[in-house]
C-alpha cells in the first residue's frame, strides 16, 4: 500500500505541471472579434481582413460577430460585459470616443470597463463637393456661405458623428453656418454623395474615395492637422483659412477590462503580426487608414483625449442623437 501510495503521488506530481498548463492555455477555444456596426464598413472590413490570419496564430476558430446598433455602443457594451478570458473582443470607429458624451446612460464606463489594446492607425475626413456644384475650394464655401447663411448643406454619417462635430467647430471658428444633413451610415452618405443630394459631402476617404477617383465629388479640405500621406494633394483645413482643425477618425482594438497580462501579451503579438505580412497591410492602407500601430499606453491616454475634445463639443452645442 505505502508503495502504491508513493507511485501514485510521484504520477500526480508528473502529471500536475501539464494539467496546470492546460487549464491555463490561451485561447482554448474560438475567439469572437465583435464589429459594432452592419457589414460593409470599415471596422467590419478590418477585422474579416484580420480573422484568417488571427486563426492561422492563434488555431483556434475566429468568429466576426456584428451588432449594431447605437452608433456602436451596443456592440461595445457586449464586450464590456464579456468574461475577461480572452475570447471577446472588438474592433472600434471614432464614435467610441463621442458615445459617452452623446448617449445618456449608455450602460457601460469606456475607459473602466475596456482594455484599449492597439490603435491600429487614424485618418482624416474629406469635405467635398458635387462636382455639379461651383465650389473648388474651402474659401469659395465660406463665401457663399456668409453671402446666404444657411442655404449650403453638408451631409454627415450621423448627427453627433465625428463629421457633424468637426463641421461645428469650423463654422464657429470661420464664423458661417451651413445647414447639416445626416445620412444613417457610410453607405447612405456615399450614394448621396455621388447623387449630388447634398451640396457637401464629408465623410473619410474609405467611405467616399471611390466617388473621389471618379470624379464624381471634388475633394476641398481634409480636417487633420497636416496633410494624410494618403492624400498629400488635398488642403488642410488650416491651410484653406480654418485653423485649429485636427479631426481624425481612427480604428482601435480592445477587450473587456481586467485582461490577463500574457492574454494582452500575445493578441498583442498577434496584430502587430498580421499588420506586418504586406497583402494585409496594403488592404488596410487601402481602406485609407494612417497605418500606426500603437499599444495599451498610446491608445488608453488618446480615447481619454478624443472623448474630452469632443465631449465639450457635443456639450457646448447640444447636440443629440439621431
Amino acid at each position: 500500500m505505502i508503495e502504491r501510495r508513493a507511485l501514485l503521488t510521484a504520477a500526480a506530481a508528473l502529471a500536475a505541471p501539464s494539467i496546470a498548463t492546460a487549464q491555463g492555455a490561451w485561447p482554448s477555444g474560438p475567439i469572437r472579434i465583435v464589429v459594432p456596426f452592419p457589414p460593409g464598413g470599415s471596422t467590419d472590413a478590418l477585422a474579416r481582413l484580420l480573422a484568417p490570419r488571427f486563426q492561422q496564430e492563434l488555431g483556434v476558430p475566429i468568429v466576426v460577430e456584428n451588432r449594431g446598433g447605437a452608433s456602436g455602443s451596443l456592440g461595445t457594451a457586449l464586450v464590456a460585459r464579456a468574461a475577461p478570458d480572452g475570447n471577446t473582443w472588438l474592433i472600434v470607429f471614432d464614435t467610441h470616443a463621442v458615445n459617452p458624451a452623446l448617449i445618456p446612460n449608455i450602460g457601460f464606463d469606456t475607459q473602466r470597463d475596456l482594455t484599449p489594446l492597439l490603435l491600429f492607425g487614424t485618418a482624416p475626413m474629406v469635405l467635398t463637393a458635387h462636382r455639379t456644384r461651383p465650389y473648388r475650394s474651402l474659401a469659395q464655401v465660406i463665401e457663399a456661405a456668409k453671402a446666404r447663411p444657411e442655404t449650403v448643406t453638408y451631409g454627415t454619417i450621423g448627427n453627433g458623428s465625428l463629421a457633424h462635430l468637426t463641421m461645428e467647430l469650423a463654422q464657429r471658428a470661420g464664423g458661417f453656418r451651413l445647414v447639416h444633413v445626416p445620412y444613417r451610415g457610410g453607405g447612405p452618405l456615399a450614394v448621396a454623395a455621388v447623387a449630388g443630394e447634398v451640396d457637401l459631402p464629408i465623410a473619410t476617404r474609405p467611405a467616399l474615395g471611390v466617388h473621389i477617383d471618379s470624379g464624381a465629388i471634388i475633394p476641398l479640405a481634409q480636417t487633420s492637422a497636416t496633410r494624410s500621406p494618403s492624400m498629400p494633394d488635398i488642403p488642410t483645413f488650416a491651410e484653406a483659412g480654418i485653423p485649429g482643425i485636427d479631426a481624425r477618425a481612427f480604428w482601435g482594438f480592445l477587450g473587456p477590462a481586467n485582461l490577463p497580462a500574457p492574454i494582452k501579451q500575445r493578441m498583442e503579438a498577434t496584430l502587430r503580426s498580421a499588420l506586418e505580412v504586406p497583402a494585409i497591410r496594403e488592404r488596410v492602407l487601402a481602406l485609407g487608414i494612417d497605418l500606426d500601430p500603437q499599444g495599451e499606453a498610446v491608445f488608453g491616454p488618446f480615447i481619454a483625449r478624443q472623448m474630452e475634445i469632443w465631449g465639450r463639443v457635443v456639450r457646448e452645442n447640444n447636440i443629440r442623437p439621431d
